[in-house]
């Protein structure tokens, strides 16, 4: 038997960041190395594009296909044994043929489906794959990114529904997780969070409302959002936070 490669270490100096083409997944990726001289990014997302960069590994990653998160975590294990932090912020709102609901007779099952594997059930797919990486013996975080839409007791506007329900049901996948998760890799903090309006392509139809101080450039957000992951502990996990650290209501 061929003796196994070699892998580098040490564990918390490696991530991986899942939606890294995207306007937070890039700035996550571009923050997060350089707060850490020594971390290491794995960057992934659907086209296997992400910002470059000497300590950025891009991995082509398609949540709505398992096949593809488990040839993406093995390269990874490839390189190391140990992750750090697990970050998604994959995520649909609209797309070619459909956008959020505004009445009942707008919804589509096909479009309901679709937003809901991206949103809700591929993070998990992740999760699945990814929890040998994170059980270790040093603090792990596993983070998705969430909306506050998504919280049943804060909305009162209705509409959306493909994906308020979505995000409502990535946040019980989320808080589910944890439970488990506690009885078997008791350092490992899962949580979601909400990044606030964040100027990006997902948001930029319905950024008319939203006031210039409460629209985030996409750095800012990834800022905000390392913060609160930095300040997590294991009581922490399974909870809902928004990007200032504060709790949002499920």
């Amino acid at each position: 038997m061929d003796a196994p490669a070699a892998r580098s270490e040490p564990a918390a100096r490696h991530a991986l960041v899942v939606g890294a083409s995207g306007g937070i997944g890039a700035a996550l990726v571009s923050e997060l190395t350089r707060r850490d001289p020594d971390l290491h990014v794995f960057a992934s997302s659907r086209g296997g594009k992400s910002p470059a960069g000497p300590r950025v590994t891009p991995l082509q990653l398609d949540v709505t296909d398992e096949a593809s998160i488990a040839a993406a975590v093995a390269a990874i294990s490839g390189r190391t044994d140990r992750l750090g932090l697990v970050f998604v912020t994959s995520g649909v709102l609209h797309g070619d043929g459909f956008a959020p609901e505004r009445r009942l007779e707008a919804l589509e099952p096909g479009a309901l489906a679709h937003v809901f594997a991206v949103n809700a059930t591929g993070p998990l797919l992740v999760a699945k794959h990814c929890l040998p990486l994170l059980r270790h013996d040093a603090r792990a975080v596993f983070a998705c990114l969430s909306a506050r839409v998504g919280s049943i007791g804060d909305n009162r506007l209705g509409g959306w529904y493909a994906y308020r329900a979505s995000k409502a049901a990535l946040n019980q996948l989320v808080h589910t997780l944890a439970i488990e998760v506690k009885r078997r890799a008791p350092r490992v903090v899962c949580v979601a969070l909400h990044p606030g309006t964040v100027d990006t392509a997902l948001s930029q139809p319905f950024q008319s409302g939203v006031a210039p101080e409460k629209l985030f450039p996409p750095e800012r957000a990834a800022g905000q959002l390392l913060d609160v992951v930095d300040g997590l502990s294991p009581e922490d996990s399974g909870a809902f936070f928004a990007w200032d650290g504060s709790p949002v209501p499920w």
